[in-house]
């Protein structure tokens, strides 16, 4: 019998080379433009060859084309629009101790060790970034000095910006945290948030992040169940998980579980794995939304959730 009570929480290793580059964006959306016109209308070409011999089924055929067709730009917009609010999180550890504050940041591409990646998504304009807290439990319990997250984002005109994130706040008991970088300069998107109160199972759900460190990959499925409750870094239970089928692994963490109108309802956290594989279930979990609008802000303000604070 297989074992299936492994839980994945990790954060991915090390990272391929970033390729990605503000300039080509633009080139990219034209080619995606001119890929949908062109097989659009090869596919309403091969229905209006196969209605020729049923006639009778040509509305059909046609209509259903157009319907894919629409479900299919639906969600290359969904992902257009979003991708841009999420974030790339390197956890890092410096080889010696900087001389100084300023230096630490400058010192972490030649003297740091890449321990890990994680996702985020842009929480507001003043470049609160909301994520896993196991994203960032080496920062959150260091003490040598030596720790460090490099925050890799677009701004709301297309320009790639790398930054370091301090740790503003995090809840263990819920898996959350808030990273601060500096947004003076840029403009940043902020995600469209939804509601987790109205989810019904079978609805689609969409989950971009960074898995294994392949940057903006999105992923899609239905939430598969509604009020699981699953372990926090700290043992404790949180509750009211969402269930999905749409595949989050090492390095999805912290990145957004968004429905059909690109509105997030949930924060990507964790997947069962079958014990001693590392390979995913197809069980996977993420914190609902009304959960994380409900904390988020005492950690901004405070650092810590409400009831941590007494």
């Amino acid at each position: 019998m297989e074992v299936l009570g492994i839980f994945s929480c990790i954060q991915s290793p090390v990272p391929p080379t970033r390729h990605s580059s503000s300039s080509s964006s633009s080139s990219n959306a034209n080619n995606n433009s001119q890929y949908c016109l062109t097989r659009r209308s090869s596919l309403i070409q091969t229905s209006s060859l196969l209605s020729s011999f049923f006639p009778f089924q040509q509305h059909s055929a046609i209509a259903q084309v157009e319907e894919l067709q629409l479900e299919e730009d639906r969600v290359v917009q969904i992902f257009q629009d979003a991708s841009s609010s999420v974030v790339f999180i390197k956890d890092l550890k410096l080889t010696k101790v900087p001389k100084s504050t300023s230096d630490k940041f400058l010192d972490a591409d030649e003297n740091a060790k890449v321990e890990g990646t994680g996702s985020g998504f842009i929480w507001d304009k003043y470049g609160h970034i909301v994520t896993n807290y196991h994203v960032v439990a080496k920062l959150a319990t260091d003490q040598s000095g030596l720790q460090l997250c490099k925050v890799s984002l677009v701004d709301a005109h297309g320009n790639s910006i790398t930054r370091e994130g301090k740790l503003v706040g995090f809840d263990p008991d819920h898996d959350l945290a808030v990273l601060k970088v500096d947004a003076v300069g840029n403009e940043l998107k902020p995600v469209a948030l939804g509601t987790s109160q109205e989810l019904r199972v079978g609805q689609s759900c969409y989950a971009i992040g960074n898995p294994y460190g392949f940057e903006n990959t999105l992923t899609t499925g239905v939430i598969s169940g509604l009020g699981r409750e699953i372990p926090s870094p700290n043992g404790r239970a949180i509750r009211g998980a969402i269930q999905t089928d749409a595949a989050i692994n090492a390095g999805n963490s912290g990145g957004p579980l968004m429905d059909s109108y690109g509105h997030v309802i949930g924060v990507n956290t964790a997947t069962f794995t079958r014990k001693g594989s590392g390979i995913s279930s197809g069980v996977n979990f993420a914190i609902p939304i009304d959960t994380a609008t409900r904390i988020v802000p005492y950690l901004i303000v405070y650092g810590t959730p409400y009831t941590g604070r007494y």
